[in-house]
């Protein structure tokens, strides 16, 4: 983990969708620390800095995947192969990537994907994984064919049928349990779609993670600015990703949130 940007060089640029764009890089391991799936950089544009989750963990690379929708994001777009961007963590408590053997459903939502495709496609090798990749619309689907192509099971849910299962992720989820049973799961999305994708695990009784997001600024658990009601919990360190207990302690999961100066919305 590096706490001051280090000046990285943009390697390759997908174009994902009309609106996302994966950003890869290079990322010395050895002096940088690798990632675990889950956690999250602070990646700086010389102007302004955000968090954003790490959507691929290769050898000596990693790769972020951002939505176009705002001042910040733009400008992230605007770039080319070759432009530079400063990037400091990585940060945060991620997933669990510790499982063997196992029957593991993934679930994202949108650009939630991103941490969804970095863990899936870390257990894939041990594990029996299935990933739910829920969007809008078929041109907003993510990781379909890199996700198929390392041997998961992947289940495209659109949410006006034009592509794959016709519905909302929590459908489609619980389409696939009328069939099948998991051993755990991971989910990152909208958190209404986390709400209910929460309550039919729970009720399944399947164990699971899930990755929150919330306004951050130092990434460092200092500023407070990323902090959760219940239990004064900062995204940014005892998060993102928080366990089944944990998010039942949340009272303002996919209630509310709060802006840079602290009023909810």
């Amino acid at each position: 983990m590096i706490n001051e940007p280090k000046i990285v060089e943009i390697t390759e640029i997908i174009e994902e969708t009309p609106t996302i764009k994966t950003f890869k890089f290079n990322w010395d391991f050895e002096k940088l620390g690798r990632p675990n799936p889950g956690e999250f950089l602070m990646i700086w544009n010389f102007n302004n800095e955000k968090p954003m989750s790490i959507s691929q963990i290769n050898d000596n690379e990693l790769a972020i995947t951002v939505k176009n929708i705002g001042e910040f994001t733009s400008q992230l777009h605007d770039l080319e192969v070759g432009s530079q961007i400063g990037v400091r963590g990585s940060y945060g408590h991620g997933f669990d990537n510790s499982f063997k053997g196992k029957r593991i459903i993934a679930i994202g939502g949108g650009v939630g994907m991103a941490p969804v495709n970095a863990i899936a496609s870390y257990l894939a090798k041990d594990n029996d994984v299935s990933v739910i990749s829920a969007a809008q619309t078929k041109d907003e689907l993510l990781f379909l064919d890199s996700l198929k192509d390392i041997g998961v099971n992947v289940y495209p849910c659109t949410d006006d049928g034009s592509f794959g299962f016709e519905g909302f992720a929590t459908n489609c989820l619980e389409d696939l349990l009328e069939d099948a049973t998991y051993d755990y799961a991971f989910v990152c999305g909208p958190e209404i779609m986390m709400k209910g994708i929460f309550e039919i695990l729970e009720a399944s009784e399947i164990p699971g993670q899930y990755s929150l997001e919330r306004y951050m600024k130092c990434a460092l658990g200092v500023c407070g600015q990323c902090c959760v009601d219940s239990e004064g919990w900062r995204i940014c360190v005892e998060g993102p990703v928080f366990e089944n207990d944990k998010i039942n302690q949340i009272t303002e999961f996919a209630k509310y949130r709060r802006d840079a100066s602290g009023v909810k919305y």
